[in-house]
Order: structure tokens, then sequence, then C-alpha cells
């Protein structure tokens, strides 16, 4: 008897709630990827492990709107970030690390939202690439997720502008505020892209600054523990474009980082325990990508791509190769297994002990590195 009078009082309170916001939702999601990856050489050894996120990141969500009439909807997201294999928080332990904004939207002019958020180059540029998508994975990532398509970090105090649609172009910017008194440029990000689709062909572009990312100047700023460089002014900037013909994807990539005055490469990007020490002097990372995706049948896909990447730091230039490859295959609507296998070789690295290095492993103590993953995706 509790039993049915507390479900029907719950029904009752549920009913009054429905009606009161009819024109209201808020939607939980989420994404689990859990694999065991072999790695050839990391430090010195082999390593059999269990990973989290290899293709994509672990992470649970709200998504919520309210439409307030005239095609004007009041919006927000909430995305925690978490390893599969010991529950811990993701992006240094913050509970909404992987993003947290609220904002307004318009079916005319677009939307603003205010709080933590991708860049604009991980907008619109981010899903011309594979890493960082559903194909790629995270370890396909270019070296050190150096142009950030792997979203290694997030704007923190960032306004936000995304356009609407207006015939297959969309423009997007934002700004990222230090929120430091005196200091209005000491840790300030800003960023702008844009992105344009005719038929099968998609063409994208962005580019973003940063400003002491990493630095001790100002903790409480645009880019913080999870930056990829420790570096006085980060610039970054590229453009890509695919082409789509039946049920296969064809797409090149193109992004360059410069750095002034950097430091440091962080552990986050290196997969270290340390990252890796630079002498303060300029940087550069130049990518070139050639990427390809095919759906066998609807339920299997293949995909692949190959970067070069041609740095130069430290008085030396490096120049890595790269290849990634995967295939998937769907067990359902939203469960699949996966296998893919990366493998990077880095050459002309002189005495600066720089060696091969997949995201999110541990370097090599070699130039050359190889890890294959097999693993299962889970969607909510």
């Amino acid at each position: 008897m509790k039993k049915i009078a507390l479900s029907s009082l719950s029904l009752a309170i549920l009913g009054t709630a429905g009606a009161a916001h009819a024109q209201s939702s808020v939607t939980l999601y989420g994404l689990i990827d859990a694999g065991i990856t072999y790695t050839s050489n990391q430090g010195g050894s082999h390593n059999f492990q269990e990973t989290s996120g290899s293709v994509n990141g672990s992470r649970w969500g709200l998504r919520g709107s309210e439409d307030l009439g005239g095609g004007l909807k009041a919006i927000f997201t909430l995305e925690n970030g978490f390893s599969i294999t010991n529950g811990k928080l993701g992006q240094n332990s913050l509970e909404f690390g992987r993003q947290a904004f609220v904002g307004l939207s318009s079916d005319q002019y677009g939307a603003v939202t205010l709080g933590r958020q991708y860049d604009s180059v991980v907008d619109y540029l981010g899903p011309l690439a594979l890493t960082g998508t559903g194909y790629g994975g995270t370890m396909a990532a270019h070296p050190f997720d150096n142009d950030n398509l792997d979203n290694s970090f997030r704007i923190n105090n960032s306004v936000k502008y995304q356009s609407a649609n207006f015939g297959g172009l969309k423009l997007g910017a934002l700004y990222g505020f230090s929120n430091e008194s005196g200091g209005f440029a000491t840790n300030r990000a800003y960023s702008f892209g844009a992105s344009y689709n005719y038929g099968p062909l998609n063409f994208a572009a962005g580019y973003l600054q940063l400003n002491n990312s990493g630095t001790s100047l100002n903790s409480s700023g645009a880019v913080t523990a999870d930056s990829t460089f420790t570096a006085g002014t980060q610039r970054t900037y590229g453009a890509g474009l695919n082409y789509t013909f039946g049920p296969a994807v064809v797409g090149l990539v193109f992004t360059q980082t410069h750095l002034d005055n950097a430091t440091g490469i962080g552990a986050s990007a290196s997969g270290t325990s340390s990252g890796l020490t630079l002498t303060g002097g300029s940087a550069r990372f130049t990518n070139y990508e050639a990427n390809a995706r095919y759906n066998i049948t609807p339920a299997w896909s293949v995909s692949g791509a190959y970067t070069f990447t041609d740095a130069r730091l430290d008085g030396v230039s490096p120049k890595y190769n790269q290849v990634s490859l995967q295939t998937a295959y769907a067990l359902s609507k939203r469960t699949d297994v996966y296998l893919m296998a990366v493998y990077q070789h880095v050459s002309d690295t002189g005495n600066s002990g720089i060696t091969a290095d997949i995201n999110g492993l541990s370097r090599s103590s070699t130039d050359s590195q190889v890890a294959t993953t097999i693993g299962l995706r889970h969607r909510f």
C-alpha cells in the first residue's frame, strides 16, 4: 500500500512539473570507452594495460533547454569526464571538466554562451581531422596534441558566439578572460573559426591564441593546469576540407602552432609524469594530415590517417611520421567494439632527448612506438 501511494504521489508531482514546464527539457547522456592496450615501448619496456578513452574520452553530462518564445531558448551543458578504469575524475579532477556553460540560443541569430568551453579551432576544424572523433581516437592526436584538435584543454572564463546556419556557412568566436585585475592580458585566450558545407564538400578554418598559458602568472585564467604548453604566447591556426562520396569520406587538414618563450610541454600532453622541458625560446609545429573512412556496411566501418609533423624546438628539427588505423563494428545503435593501432616514428632529434610519444601514453625510449587497442564503447 505504501509503495502504491508513493508511486501515485510521484506521478502527480511529475505531472504538475510537466504541465508547468512543458517547453523545457533536460537530457542525461554519456559515453563509456574501455579497452586493453598493448604498447611496444614505454620507458624502455613493452606494456599491456587497461585504458579508458582510447578513442573517445569517457564522460557523462546534462544538456537542457527552455523555450522562451519567438525562436529564443535558454540552454546549458554540464559535462563530466572520468576514467572508467578507476572512477577518477578527468581534466585534473574538475567536476565538469569537459564542458560547463549556460547561454541563449536564437534560431535566427545563433547562440551566446558563457563558461568553460571548446575553442573555435576545436569546434570548426576539429570534425575534419580523425583525432578527437569516433573514427580516430585520442591516441591519433598530432604529436603532443600541439594544435588541440584532441581537446587536451578547454577555455575557462569564456564567452562564445556561434552563428546560425547561413546556407551552409557557420561562424564563431570565443574570448577567455584572464579574470585578473591589473593583468587583463595575463592568461587570456581568443579564437575564431568558420565552416562551410556545400553538398558533399566541407571546408573549415580556425585560429586560437593563448597568452601565458600553463605559467604561474595567473592560475585563475583562461587555460591553467591542463595546458599543453607552458609558453608566453601560443598561436595555432589551420584549415581543412573533406569530401563525401557514397559510404566514403576523404579529407586533408593543415595546422601550425607557434610558441614564444616556451619552457615546457605539459605532462598531460606527453603522457609522462614530468613532461618535457624547453629552454624558453620559440618553437613551431606544422602538421599535414590525410585521412579517410569507409562504411563497409551500416554497422562496420574502417578509417585511417597519416600525419607528417615538421617541428622546430630547442635547436633541433624533429620530423614525426604517424599512421593510425581503426575498424569498428556496431553491435547496436549504442554499443560497438573496435580495434585500433597507432605507429609513430620521429627522426632528426639530435641530442635533445626527444623520442616517440603517442598521445596519452608514456613515451618510448627510442624513436619509434606502436600501440594497439581492442575496446568497447557504449553510449547512453
